[in-house]
């Protein structure tokens, strides 16, 4: 049996070189199992833990951190369902390219498969979304198992962070006891005097020289083009992206986490109201393109989808980094594995730099008319409408602020009605796989560096399926405001085929909850304001940001006339430009 100070020293070479690897933060759900990990991350002094009970809301926690830092985030619980719960998050990380270092603590081999109590099959439980899996060896006393356990916790944060990032699952069976002796000297020595124990370095894809002749050739024949942005993992995107796009006069059709929506940079290339303009068909036909360069994922819009998957004769470019397939479309024409930036760079020194043309002007034309009129049509809006939220977050919110938007209904709603502004507005959502849980938990994972405000956009439904994460605000003593839009119900639904059932709508797809969340938010020692008009709100948001705290600011909206409400408003948008694309035709 290994003796105290031998467990303690694996474990603790195990911590040291996580951090060594660049892990900073590690979230922590608490149980007996993982005490060993959990004390000694407590005790290593360049290491931030969080604590969050309730393992579904700490997955989605861990997940916000890494997300907004682009940077890994080890997540730790004990034996049992509790790794269960971190499902959620694990796909989530797993789709959007999040890097997880997740850590479950296991029953000894000898206690697996024979009824003990809280032992579970822990082995390859996340399967395909974990990109690592490795079920530990029992510690031992000898000096190769520390180098072992270093080399296990270096090889995790290496694979996590690799293209495409993503989660790393390290399975830990413990024996009793399971408390370190956390006064051992010199706890935290490197081994074999090294910094890092071992570097798992990092390779960027290039572009040959013929391929880089093929698209060269391609776009030279082809000047009515676009650029498709979505949500990527490249910090370093966004200004090759507009150059790229001033170069080929591509307009560059912006989803709302591309971060080319909100900046100081020239505008003039960037169209954010495609997706409404692509709803119709006869502007749609204007404005077609004959080729298409995707970056990032698959944006929000359904309408680029439909033109991309319904129109094969478009030429579509799909430059990925990573080398994983990203086309729902099934229509892309080449798949381009390269580093994005030295993509941009390598094509605008390939080609000449191109004129201005008609297809160009109509995009720019159309969208500029649509946001006028969408303005204009906006400021006369009395009634408290979602997308007139969205305006007044525009307007209202500080620069350098960080805004998280939940699925179903706000996404859609930010993706129609946030065009672009000079703030440094950073937007953030769970677009991996969509789903509504776990929101709450991953902006306040995001609102972890409080150097800028981080304000959250969600429905009733998603905001109801998280209450447990509102906890994590309390505990670690985190600053957020949550806009809640509560139509009482899930206003996707209003949208789609399913809302012609009558008989069966509410009980199936309205789901009405009808619950008072001031009670919940004042459990959490929040502060909780209902606004009864466009005023109400406007003084609600502005208080809020010299309050610290959980703030929840809810705005009441009808689901019954929503949707009328925001068709008739795109209708007559579309009307003009739709009369103003006449002279584009041909």
């Amino acid at each position: 049996m290994m003796d105290a100070d031998s467990f303690t020293r694996y474990v603790a070479s195990f911590v040291e070189e996580l951090v060594s690897s660049g892990v900073e933060k590690v979230v922590i759900s608490p149980g007996s199992r993982s005490t060993p990990l959990a004390i000694l991350m407590a005790e290593h002094p360049s290491l931030t833990c969080y604590i969050n009970i309730d393992e579904r809301s700490a997955g989605f926690f861990a997940l916000g951190i890494a997300k907004s830092q682009n940077k890994p985030v080890a997540l730790l619980c004990t034996s049992g369902t509790a790794a269960a719960n971190y499902y959620p998050a694990i796909v989530e990380a797993h789709y959007a390219r999040v890097p997880l270092v997740v850590l479950t603590a296991d029953r000894p081999h000898e206690l697996r498969d024979v009824g003990a109590p809280q032992a579970i099959d822990q082995l390859h439980m996340y399967r395909n979304y974990a990109k690592w899996f490795v079920d530990l060896a029992l510690p031992e006393e000898n000096q190769s198992m520390f180098r072992y356990a270093k080399t296990i916790a270096a090889r995790a944060v290496g694979t996590a962070t690799a293209n495409p990032a993503g989660v790393v699952h390290l399975n830990f069976p413990f024996r009793e006891p399971l408390v370190p002796n956390t006064s051992l000297p010199d706890l935290w020595t490197k081994l074999d005097n090294r910094g890092t124990y071992l570097h798992m370095a990092k390779s960027n894809s290039l572009i040959s020289n013929e391929e880089l002749d093929s698209i060269s050739h391609l776009l030279n024949r082809h000047s009515n083009g676009v650029i498709i942005c979505g949500e990527h993992e490249n910090d370093n995107i966004a200004s090759e992206i507009l150059a790229l796009a001033n170069h080929l006069k591509f307009p560059i059709l912006a989803d709302p986490l591309s971060q080319l929506r909100a900046g100081k940079f020239n505008p003039h290339f960037v169209v954010e109201s495609y997706d409404s303009l692509l709803r119709d068909s006869e502007i749609q036909k204007v404005l077609k393109p004959t080729v298409v360069i995707r970056f990032g994922a698959m944006p929000v819009s359904k309408p680029i989808m439909q033109m991309l998957k319904n129109n094969p004769d478009i030429i579509q470019i799909v430059v990925d980094n990573s080398g994983v397939y990203r086309d729902p479309t099934l229509n892309a024409s080449y798949f381009i594995t390269c580093d994005e930036v030295i993509f941009c760079k390598e094509l605008i020194n390939k080609i000449e730099q191109k004129p201005i043309n008609a297809y160009y002007q109509a995009w720019h034309e159309a969208n500029h008319i649509f946001w006028k009129r969408i303005d204009e049509e906006l400021q006369q809006t009395t009634e408290m409408f979602e997308g007139k939220v969205v305006k007044e977050l525009q307007t209202y919110l500080p620069s350098d602020s960080n805004l998280v938007v939940g699925n179903s209904m706000p996404i859609r709603d930010v993706d129609t009605f946030f065009g672009h502004t000079d703030k440094d507005i950073k937007l953030f959502a769970n677009r991996g796989a969509s789903g509504i849980d776990g929101v709450v938990s991953t902006a306040l994972g995001i609102s972890v560096e409080q150097t800028n405000p981080t304000y959250l956009l969600i429905g009733d439904l998603s905001f109801y399926h998280d209450l447990n994460g509102l906890l994590a605000a309390k505990m670690n003593q985190l600053n957020i405001v949550i806009l809640l839009i509560n139509n009482d119900g899930g206003g996707i639904f209003s949208f789609l085929p399913q809302s012609k059932e009558e008989k069966h709508f509410e009980t199936l797809y309205g789901t009405p909850i009808g619950l008072d969340f001031s009670k919940v938010v004042n459990m959490y020692h929040g502060h909780y304001t209902k606004t009864e008009s466009w005023e109400d709100f406007r003084v609600s948001l502005l208080e809020s940001q010299t309050k610290k705290g959980l703030q929840v600011i809810e705005i009441p909206t009808d689901r019954s006339t929503r949707v009328k409400v925001h068709r008739d408003l795109l209708e007559i948008v579309s009307r003009e430009i739709r009369s103003v694309l006449k002279n584009y035709e041909g």
